[in-house]
């Protein structure tokens, strides 16, 4: 009988600890969908990860990538296709969403170099792009995420080897990032 008794108390425990690991595995599941949704500011924010640079086939460096983690709290970043009434118009100051100056340091000094473009009021160095719309589909529009961009950085019209970007985006409500720069780069000219 203490025999049987003994298996009877190792079954009961046996079952409380199964049960014990049922509820301890429920409340874990029940903790995560409980977990609420990364909340970020409406205005985009940007921030610079890396820079690196690939050379052409004689030794000089000729694109650069550029790679930008950001975020939007509203989640209307992006544009589309038919974005193209105003102030997403062509010529509009919102025509792109991703904006990128060129620098040179000369003589010691930043300056933001502006070089004559094929279309008039164009510009061959700004680099300015327009991000396709990543708005979320769902309840949650929150976005998060890396931004990848590839610029040619080797200005055939000067002499100077060491260059920088400055770099904003905007949102679909005219939201205009904080502005990053990258570190100075130095060109294999």
């Amino acid at each position: 009988m203490k025999h049987d008794a003994k298996m009877q108390y190792l079954r009961e425990m046996f079952c409380r600890s199964n049960l014990n690991q049922l509820i301890l595995l429920l409340l874990s599941v029940l903790a995560l969908s409980c977990k609420k949704d990364k909340q970020f500011p409406k205005e985009p924010f940007i921030v610079f990860k890396e820079f690196s640079q690939i050379r052409d086939i004689n030794g000089k460096d000729s694109i650069g990538n550029l790679h930008l983690y950001f975020t939007d709290g509203d989640g209307d970043f992006g544009l589309s296709p038919a974005d193209t009434f105003a102030p997403f118009n062509r010529g509009s100051k919102y025509y792109y969403n991703f904006f990128i100056n060129y620098y040179e340091k000369q003589n010691g000094n930043w300056i933001r170099i502006v070089n004559p473009a094929i279309t008039p009021g164009g510009d061959t160095l700004a680099n300015h792009s327009r991000i396709p719309n990543l708005t979320p589909a769902g309840q949650n529009k929150t976005l998060e995420g890396d931004i990848y961009m590839s610029l040619f950085t080797n200005n055939p019209f000067s002499t100077f080897d060491t260059i920088r970007y400055e770099v904003t985006i905007s949102d679909r409500s005219l939201n205009r990032s904080n502005q990053i720069q990258t570190p100075e780069i130095i060109l294999s000219k």
